[in-house]
């Protein structure tokens, strides 16, 4: 491996498809030894064939099996990356298992995670966390309230790890990519996946998520006193401000129905 300092084990989360696959990928042909982590066996095991990758199958919001499967692993590199949108809803819309879903593997089993695997970590002095947050976390969306706020508590995690972790020799960076074309919406938004993926991401250049694993490589390779602490990943057509305004004459008419039913 070209990077360091000479980094030798990684374990991914979320590692079956999409970005966290991509992840793996990049970390291999880095000549690291990683450790492929999801629920999906049969496609952890065609990521091991193609890379040579450890599969290993596990649902993170379990957290006792979690604890027992990794735990006894030395992890040089961790990658936080398992993560979903189970509903794209207003708050007081959804259901209470969609908004445990989404809490439970979004945050809960993130951080379960790095606790996991830190204190190896912080006896080796060495080591790298990545936690994939999503531009999400700095910015509203409509409909996306838990889903925001849960990334948006990945990306305090890593503000407040790097404070405790000054002098330990560990660096930690925030993943934060913007439009990436991957199946993360497509199951939440239901319908047909083929009409939600053109709204997603037809007449629009999106990220790969090849794109995002070349960057966190690259902060990787850096030296060891360099430390990436977040990295914004956007297409170069994605920018974000102005505001969101109610109509007040919308809003009065829809008060006036309402007290009359």
């Amino acid at each position: 491996m070209t990077a360091t300092p000479p980094y030798r084990t990684a374990l991914v989360t979320g590692a079956s498809r999409g970005i966290g696959a991509a992840i793996v990928r990049a970390l291999r042909a880095e000549g690291l030894e990683v450790w492929a982590v999801a629920r999906s066996a049969q496609r952890l095991e065609a990521l091991a064939a193609e890379t040579g990758c450890w599969a290993l199958p596990l649902d993170v919001t379990d957290t006792a099996a979690l604890e027992a499967a990794i735990g006894p692993l030395a992890v040089d590199v961790l990658v936080v990356n398992a993560g979903a949108v189970s509903a794209v809803a207003p708050l007081h819309e959804m259901g209470r298992h969609e908004l445990d879903a989404m809490l439970d593997l979004n945050v809960k089993a993130a951080f379960h995670t790095v606790r996991v695997v830190l204190p190896g970590m912080v006896a080796r002095r060495s080591g790298h966390l990545f936690l994939v947050s999503s531009i999400s976390a700095h910015h509203a969306y409509p409909a996306m309230a838990v889903y925001t706020a849960s990334k948006a508590a990945v990306s305090m995690l890593a503000q407040n790890l790097r404070l405790d972790l000054v002098g330990t020799g560990i660096r930690v960076t925030e993943l934060a990519p913007g439009r990436v074309e991957t199946d993360i919406y497509l199951d939440a938004m239901g319908g047909d996946r083929a009409a939600v993926r053109a709204r997603l991401y037809e007449g629009f250049r999106s990220l790969r998520p090849e794109e995002v694993a070349r960057v966190l490589v690259e902060a990787l390779r850096l030296p060891p006193h360099v430390d990436l602490s977040r990295i914004d990943i956007v297409p170069t057509d994605q920018a974000f401000g102005g505001v969101v305004l109610a109509h007040l004459a919308g809003a009065e008419a829809q008060g006036r129905e309402s007290s009359q039913r």
